[in-house]
């Protein structure tokens, strides 16, 4: 019997698996480590989350809850190994990284119908469906093999990870518990919070403009940095004031000592659910080591921080998607080969899942001489799709799920809710489930567990 191949066992390749093998299709997934590692990768552990923990906002009628519903609808793996493994992390869905890779591994390991193999892969399989989801730190033998099939060059961007401190390293006689004005799921404080004066910060932000940072791996890259998740440093030499507006904005944060807002603020959010590590949010860097350890401990707060993991920068890699895919997420010139997660022009942990969910659904049913489909466009899902197969591929790059890729409302209803947000985003997200809801009965065999064969 052919088979659904999957390349690459991160958040995408694993969603892709499960889909594909509960649609019914044997499924053979591939990873490369740890016979091969990467740049960023720590573990040989599946869907393993290099960067920060959180899958985004939890908050009812925003786009990243919506995406999140959506795929839960379907029976994700990832969105119930999130559940299992959350952690306090205000409105955002954070889990323990561990546990989360944990049960992704159970989910597949277990499945009857999933195999797994070891090893770098090179080349396509040449006989069933395909579904690449390899990453942003694909290996370079089988990014040689995705330009030749795809016929054009490789796209980068690059992309940085946070720092994280020990808990019990942290003063909390100067640090404060709170989330951004009172807001969480549950009404907890799941933030520890460092102020910082005047004086304090604009003596951080000189030593973020004088420290020395590593250079880029591909220097002849024009535009390195994807904008969606800059480098702390590079916020900086926007202007003094840039990360008071951005990853160190202190609105919302009153804190005790002063019953006032601090002048600038620094968030850590926690790691696992043992609480004993904290990652700096927003703080993804690439400054040398050394000047990492002396200018972070700059942060009241931090001044005896033991840092678990320091910032660093790694390539990522990615197809120019508009080119090159249908929305089914099929290649254009080859319909049995998918591409899902980062590779294919998505940027975030619950994107890259989404692509996944899709591509696997889609090869399956590909697999057993069945249409694969286009999801609507009305729902996030289908946005997220239809952004990264329809943009400008003459200036493409990655997106999260948004709003603005959704369709826009109707003049009528914009002027009835002109003045409230919140009931505008509300009635995006009615409208959406009402486009999924005739979708999926249009369709019985997408929502569910495994298609009858």
């Amino acid at each position: 019997m052919e088979a659904v191949h999957v390349i690459g066992a991160g958040l995408a390749g694993c969603e892709a698996a499960y889909q594909a093998a509960e649609s019914g299709a044997r499924v053979i997934l591939y990873e490369m480590r740890p016979h091969k590692r990467t740049a960023a990768h720590k573990t040989d552990a599946f869907g393993e989350l290099v960067c920060s923990n959180s899958l985004k906002s939890e908050q009812e009628h925003s786009a990243p809850w919506l995406l999140k519903q959506e795929m839960r609808q379907f029976g994700s793996l990832l969105m119930r190994a999130a559940a299992i493994a959350r952690v306090p992390g205000g409105h955002a869905l954070t889990v323990d990284r561990d546990m989360f890779s944990a049960e992704i591994e159970s989910g597949i390991r277990s499945h009857p119908r999933i195999e797994l193999r070891r090893g770098e892969v090179t080349t396509l399989p040449h006989d069933g469906m395909v579904v690449i989801a390899t990453g942003p730190l694909t290996s370079d033998a089988f990014a040689e093999e995705i330009s030749r099939i795809t016929g054009s060059d490789r796209l980068y961007f690059y992309d940085s990870i946070s720092p994280i401190v020990a808990a019990d390293s942290i003063d909390m006689s100067v640090a404060f518990r709170a989330s951004r004005y009172g807001k969480s799921l549950d009404g907890s404080d799941d933030y520890i919070n460092c102020p910082l004066n005047k004086h304090e910060y604009y003596a951080f932000v000189d030593a973020l403009l004088a420290a020395e940072h590593y250079e880029a791996h591909i220097p002849e890259d024009k535009c390195p940095f994807f904008e969606g998740c800059l480098p702390i440093e590079e916020i900086a030499r926007r202007g003094p004031e840039t990360l008071r507006f951005g990853p160190m904005k202190a609105a919302g944060l009153t804190d005790p000592s002063t019953g006032r807002w601090p002048y600038a603020a620094v968030q850590l959010r926690q790691e696992n659910q043992r609480a004993d590590s904290y990652n700096l949010v927003g703080f993804q860097n690439h400054m040398r080591f050394g000047d990492q350890s002396r200018i972070f401990r700059m942060i009241p707060g931090l001044a005896n921080a033991e840092f678990l993991r320091y910032g660093q920068m790694h390539r990522n890699t990615y197809i120019n998607s508009p080119s090159l895919l249908r929305p089914t997420l099929q290649l254009r010139n080859d319909e049995r080969i998918f591409f899902a997660g980062q590779i294919s022009g998505v940027e975030g942990y619950a994107e890259s899942i989404a692509t996944g969910l899709i591509a696997g659904r889609n090869a399956a049913a590909l697999l057993f001489g069945e249409q694969p489909q286009t999801f609507p466009r009305a729902t996030a899902l289908g946005s997220l799709c239809h952004y990264i197969t329809h943009a400008d591929a003459r200036s493409f790059q990655p997106a999260n799920i948004t709003f603005d890729l959704l369709p826009g409302l109707d003049e009528e209803t914009k002027r009835r809710f002109r003045h409230d947000k919140r009931a505008r985003h509300a009635e995006v997200c009615r409208r959406a489930e009402a486009a999924m809801t005739e979708f999926t009965n249009a369709h019985d065999s997408l929502v569910g567990c495994e298609l009858s064969r």
